[in-house]
């Protein structure tokens, strides 16, 4: 008879997490980080990730240690992270990437691997369910984490997987003036603009001019139209900030802490498919969220949240401005006039 393999719970001292990007991806694991650190409350918790995380993470409470070079750039630093990393002998380990390269990290700890789950060949708790890649990632890693023993018996109910809220995230932080709407001058209802996604997927971002209607439209309903994102944003951040009175650019002026803190006091957000919008409409925004299906599935990365309409395309040049405006209505939060 096979052995069982149990996951050893309350009773582990050593936990590894891997999770190493991207931000939408990074936001939509926490919920089974969460409920990992509840499964082991007294183990010693390492994040192993890459250092745009690196402060968020060891600020969050479901960590004890963050380490960033999960991503080596050559062999010698990957040789150092795999010698650590045998070196401390985990009770267990929660691959949320899974990945080729952190499955080979599994296989680089052999003959005598810690407890794993993931997707590698061989592990003792591998997610190999045929349908995986047809899941959203949150009901993805709520099952793999259910199959290595973490969450309810028998697994995680559809609709009450372990999602994020960042509830912590004042306290934890001891409620700095910086995550308040006031630190950046906003003290009545406003409205998240996120312009941005990856540079080179024109499809999946909405034309720039439309914003700029949007921020109008809302500005004339009583919302302040704040436009946030990097660098690449700051143009049409600017364009609205021109173009809107009272109108806002955050644009490369917040952190990881600030954007979660702005959606959690957010009237609503509108965006593209990208990492701020995951992280806004986990913090408590409603939400439109703008897809090309060209791009990706709405049905695998959908922003989550409890009041999120997608509104999707093959290309988002084909969205209409009265789209989304209908979808901003249906969310139900504009000022009754």
């Amino acid at each position: 008879m096979a052995k069982v393999i149990e996951n050893p719970g309350e009773s582990a001292t050593k936990v590894l997490i891997i999770k190493l990007s991207a931000l939408g991806d990074f936001v939509l694991a926490m919920g089974a980080m969460r409920a990992i650190r509840d499964h082991h409350p007294s183990a010693q918790i390492t994040l192993l990730t890459t250092p745009p995380f690196e402060q968020f993470a060891k600020a969050c409470p479901y960590f004890d240690r963050v380490e960033t070079d999960g991503r080596p750039k050559d062999t010698s630093s990957t040789t150092r992270m795999l010698r650590r990393l045998r070196a401390e002998k985990y009770d267990i380990v929660y691959d949320l990437q899974n990945s080729g390269r952190t499955s080979n990290y599994y296989q680089a700890l052999r003959p005598r691997p810690p407890l794993w789950s993931g997707i590698s060949k061989g592990c003792q708790f591998p997610h190999n369910t045929p349908y995986r890649n047809e899941m959203h990632s949150i009901e993805r890693l709520a099952e793999q984490i259910s199959i290595a023993g973490v969450g309810p018996v028998g697994g995680y109910e559809f609709g009450d997987v372990p999602m994020e809220d960042f509830e912590w995230l004042e306290s934890t932080l001891g409620n700095p003036p910086r995550l308040q709407p006031a630190y950046f001058s906003l003290r009545g209802p406003y409205a998240l603009l996120i312009p941005g996604s990856s540079a080179h997927r024109v499809a999946k971002r909405w034309p720039e001019e439309n914003y700029l209607e949007i921020a109008k439209w809302l500005s004339e309903a009583g919302i302040t139209p704040v436009v946030i994102g990097g660098k690449a944003e700051s143009e049409i951040g600017n364009m609205v900030a021109r173009g809107v009175p009272g109108a806002k650019s955050l644009c490369t002026r917040t952190d990881l802490f600030q954007v979660a803190a702005l959606g959690r006091h957010a009237t609503l957000a509108i965006g593209n498919d990208t990492g701020p919008m995951h992280m806004v409409t986990l913090a408590g925004s409603p939400g439109v969220a703008l897809f090309a299906t060209s791009e990706s599935s709405p049905d695998l990365a959908r922003p989550r949240g409890s009041n999120v309409i997608v509104v999707e395309s093959d290309i988002l040049e084909n969205v209409s401005l009265n789209d989304v405006k209908q979808a901003i209505l249906g969310l139900d939060v504009l000022p009754k006039t």
